[in-house]
């Protein structure tokens, strides 16, 4: 009977040990949507960082769609559903328009890297920590992308009158510019562009490499621009305020120490693998690579600078939107 006293006493000690255990760990819901790809690499690298530093006292339980639907996983990180996700600005300018002003189209073509360095540094600005603050959110990581290139199904662009009446799915910025010229902007899910393109509810979508290869619009396409440079979109991932404030100091500097090596292994592997995937099969299915020429290119940055100076007067009502503007356009100068 002693034995079994004892027995039961140490049973008992290291079930206490046990849930001090799993009270110590910290565990944070993750709503990304989709599948796994080139987009959300940024994501799962940070995911098995943080664990490797903790040695798994911190995980982030990463959930594709299972936890919200990609246009509202800024209202989730804001009620606390879940403590960090990833949308993107265009999804909902109105929740976000501070972060838009980074899918301007600037006619610029910037390394992977640079986009990374040039949207930490707009996020960090006091305009938009405060317009995010009103989601109980921080910006933690942007997701840089490659200028958008769009993959078309209609005959190839002769000229840059052939975008009149085209059914184009694409963010802001870009739309803005493709607008002016008579093109429709046409809004399906994601999930839905190729079923869409196939019957006909959309003549053509603006994606990076991934998006392209995950939608395979390549598939149905005839032609693929090479060089539009307005722009692409801004889809940075975010945390709950209050969930970052509660992390103990050593799983708070995990987190916070592991972005950099998140976003350059990201970055390594979109420009090593995910575009060479992207040009290949645009090769192997015979689109017609159509590249504007210096007078086309020249009309469509003219076009571009009115986009530009139209987010400025719609916006310059809620917030300064002059100088965020500025900001940016100086960040993209360099």
């Amino acid at each position: 009977m002693k034995l079994d006293r004892k027995l039961i006493l140490i049973s008992a000690m290291g079930l206490a040990f046990l849930a001090g255990e799993a009270q110590a760990a910290t565990e944070w819901n993750v709503s990304l949507w989709g599948k796994r790809r080139a987009f959300t690499e940024n994501v799962e690298k940070l995911a098995e960082l943080v664990e490797q530093k903790t040695n798994g006292e911190f995980k982030l339980k990463i959930s594709y769609g299972g936890l919200s639907k990609s246009k509202e996983n800024l209202d989730g990180i804001a009620i606390g559903a879940f403590e960090m996700a990833q949308f993107c600005s265009f999804y909902h300018k109105d929740k976000n328009p501070t972060i838009t002003v980074t899918e301007l189209p600037f006619a610029k073509d910037v390394s992977l890297a640079r986009v990374a360095e040039i949207y930490k540094q707009v996020y960090e600005h006091p305009v938009v920590a405060k317009d995010l603050a009103r989601w109980n959110a921080t910006l933690l990581m942007p997701t840089p992308l490659p200028q958008y290139n769009i993959v078309s199904k209609t005959d190839p662009l002769k000229s840059l009158a052939d975008f009149k009446g085209i059914r184009v799915r694409g963010p802001g910025g870009i739309m803005g510019v493709l607008s002016k010229l008579g093109a429709v902007k046409t809004g399906v899910p994601f999930s839905e562009v190729r079923q869409s393109m196939d019957s006909g509810v959309i003549d053509a979508a603006t994606f990076a490499p991934h998006a392209h290869l995950a939608t395979k619009t390549y598939k149905v396409g005839k032609w693929a621009s090479t060089n539009l440079n307005l722009g692409s979109a801004n889809c940075p991932v975010v945390v709950n305020t209050d969930a970052l404030n509660s992390l103990s100091p050593e799983n708070k500097a995990a987190l916070l120490g592991s972005v950099d090596e998140a976003i350059d292994y990201y970055v390594k592997n979109y420009d090593e693998n995910t575009t060479v995937q992207y040009e290949k099969a645009v090769t192997d299915q015979s689109l017609v690579r159509v590249t504007f020429t210096p007078e086309q290119t020249a009309e469509l940055n003219k076009l571009a600078a009115s986009v530009r100076e139209d987010w400025i007067k719609k916006y310059s009502g809620k917030f300064d939107s002059k100088t965020l503007f500025e900001f940016t356009e100086a960040l993209f100068a360099k």
